[in-house]
């Protein structure tokens, strides 16, 4: 399936490091004219917007000139998680909002979803991502921080429904077993193509499975704005160095 992709455009950038919980870059693509650039992330988004929705809805203001129709070329789909995304001292840091004009509501609207995409973008170098445009024909997006490398891929084989989906990509992409965990799909699947209601999906490997598993953005339709403008799946695999987390022992306590 992945020798049938056909690129159809292409990132490469430079590694950064999070600092202070910021990659301090966010990722724009649009489908309609296959572009791919990075748009920095200024004191200011961090000081107001700070993140997750905040980040969203600014990235959309700026994008989006005057009101439009969820199923407009020009409506946008964003990703982002805050600067805790990721920090396994907290719970429900795996978190990430997704923002759109909504096709039940026809005004913006925000779901939080679980999973590790949000966390892994952070870790690939983006704080947020954004997508705009329609494409064509069905194509995944790739943001690869292995490879420091952003695709915009034709992908005609693979799945549509997520569960089906989401194993093929898992599997695709990870190079080592270790690497299932590394990767993380969002997608919509059939049913979203024929309702307003449609949800995202955004899988995470479950180690003790051995498969991916979804949770899902459930509010406003925005998995029927996803499968609108032909996006199969967005796909993000991240390796990074974890650290490792201990909890100091008292003097002849036994942790047996």
């Amino acid at each position: 399936m992945k020798a049938a992709h056909e690129e159809l455009a292409r990132l490469d950038y430079e590694p950064v490091r999070v600092e202070r919980g910021y990659a301090g870059q966010t990722l724009y693509v649009n489908l309609s004219s296959n572009e791919i650039r990075i748009k920095p992330v200024t004191d200011y988004m961090k000081e107001i917007f700070t993140g997750g929705k905040g980040f969203d809805l600014y990235l959309m203001w700026h994008a989006i000139d005057g009101p439009i129709a969820w199923d407009d070329p020009r409506n946008e789909i964003c990703i982002s998680c805050g600067p805790l995304g990721g920090t396994p001292a907290y719970s429900g840091t795996s978190k990430s909002i997704v923002t759109g004009i909504s096709p039940t509501t026809g005004s913006v609207m925000d779901s939080n979803v679980g999973g590790h995409y949000g966390p892994l973008l952070k870790f690939a170098g983006f704080d947020a991502i954004e997508i705009q445009g329609k494409a064509a024909d069905e194509v995944i997006v790739v943001v690869d921080g292995k490879l420091h490398r952003v695709t915009i891929e034709l992908a005609p084989h693979e799945a549509v429904n997520s569960y089906d989906l989401a194993e093929q990509i898992h599997h695709m992409y990870a190079d080592t077993p270790a690497e299932l965990q590394a990767i993380s799909v969002i997608s919509a699947g059939r049913g979203a193509e024929h309702t307003l209601i449609g949800c995202l999906n955004c899988s995470f490997f479950d180690q003790r499975r051995s498969l991916p598993r979804l949770k899902q953005a459930g509010r406003g339709g925005l998995g029927t704005v996803f499968r609108n403008k032909k996006i199969k799946a967005l796909v993000v695999r991240a390796l990074h160095n974890r650290p490792r987390w201990t909890i100091a022992q008292a003097p002849g306590e036994d942790r047996a």
